[in-house]
């Protein structure tokens, strides 16, 4: 599978950003898909994720409030809304994939997604 993360782009403190993480080359019913972000000198952190087959969404507590997956069935994609956007939210968004075949709650940790796309820079100015 090939993913293409995109809508990544500058925004000023307080506005908003809807990514797009779109998929070729597999089915979407067989994947739990994952946004992680990548700071300037920090490691990947876990954002959001979605099991496509249930509509089950993981989130870390930290970015419950501010951020929510979903996703758009006309487009086999999956969103990432982001509101309220801080400068500490400024970072490189990843989309990833995790091949599952039940309709559990996806793991919010990096290690189980195998499949990543190359990232949409995100900056949010003070």
């Amino acid at each position: 599978v090939q993913l293409q993360a995109s809508g990544g782009g500058f925004v000023q403190a307080g506005g908003s950003l809807r990514l797009t993480c779109a998929a070729s080359g597999g089915f979407f019913s067989r994947w739990h898909i994952g946004w992680f972000r990548q700071a300037p000198g920090k490691d990947r952190e876990f954002v959001a994720a979605i099991n496509w087959r249930s509509g089950r969404a993981s989130y870390p507590d930290s970015g419950k409030d501010r951020f929510t997956i979903s996703r758009d069935t006309a487009k086999d994609a999956v969103v990432l809304q982001m509101n309220s956007l801080k400068p500490e939210d400024t970072a490189v968004y990843y989309c990833a994939a995790h091949t599952t075949a039940d309709w559990s709650f996806p793991p919010a940790r990096e290690g189980p997604y195998d499949s990543w796309g190359q990232g949409t820079h995100v900056t949010v100015s003070s």
